[in-house]
């Protein structure tokens, strides 16, 4: 496992080093959407019952950093090896492709909870925060960000410039994280598009860590689940079989 773990430091080595930006920098943009939001909103919008939205949004904007950095973490990382050339002191070693897979994902799952944290110590100060369900807090914080760190590095397979990284990002990513109910409760839309909403596995993510907050959400927490748990296999399952084929990697 030597291989394994050096290759894991060398991961978070990688976004440690320029924390400012890779941590310091989300952390901000957060508290940003929270300040905006919040006071643009807070009174004019009620969602689950009795709570306010900016209790409401704090939790989303968790997780919508969890996800966003974890994915930026895998992509960005192979992505560089590549253009640079230096992914050849990853492939030269003896390394099997589940040690490449676990290595990747699991730096990007500590980026985003570490990430994550971040934006909660600086917005858990503007409105109270119950944990009805902490467990499911957990599980959805690290199912997200293994599902994003996954995805991150399927890109980075993929991608051959920062460019088309930057394009998945932009066009997949973002929508798909600004549309999962980060700032609204889907039941608030009409039904055309709650309908699109759940077809957006990044909604299931979202509603089933918010779930852990408040204990309350606008799907059942087990749907969310076997939804994010699925989402898992497939991607883990694609990446996987990339990474033993070594598709855009050993030219």
């Amino acid at each position: 496992m030597y291989g394994f773990k050096t290759l894991l430091y060398k991961e978070l080595l990688r976004f440690f080093k320029i924390s400012v930006q890779t941590i310091g920098a989300p952390v901000l943009t957060s508290l940003l959407y929270l300040l905006i939001f919040s006071h643009a909103l807070e009174g004019r919008v009620r969602v689950f019952g009795e709570v306010p939205y900016t209790s409401f949004l704090i939790p989303g904007l968790v997780m919508m950093a969890v996800l966003q950095n974890a994915f930026a973490n895998s992509s960005s990382s192979l992505t560089q090896s590549k253009i640079t050339g230096n992914i050849v002191f990853v492939l030269l070693p003896p390394l099997s492709h589940w040690e490449l897979f676990g290595a990747y994902v699991l730096g990007s799952i500590v980026r985003g909870l570490v990430v994550g944290g971040g934006v909660f110590a600086v917005t858990a100060w503007f409105a109270h925060l119950s944990f009805a369900h902490p467990v499911w807090i957990l599980v959805f914080a690290l199912l997200g960000s293994a599902i994003l760190g996954t995805m991150g590095v399927l890109a980075g397979i993929w991608a051959e410039k920062f460019d088309q990284i930057a394009a998945f990002q932009n066009f997949l990513i973002m929508p798909a994280t600004f549309l999962s109910g980060v700032f609204y409760s889907v039941h608030s839309l009409p039904p055309f598009w709650q309908a699109v909403s759940h077809g957006n596995p990044f909604f299931y993510m979202v509603d089933g860590f918010r779930y852990g907050f408040f204990g309350v959400s606008d799907v059942e927490p087990l749907t969310s689940l076997t939804v994010a748990l699925g989402t898992l296999l497939i991607v883990s399952g694609l990446t996987l079989s990339l990474l033993r084929s070594g598709y855009k990697l050993r030219h």
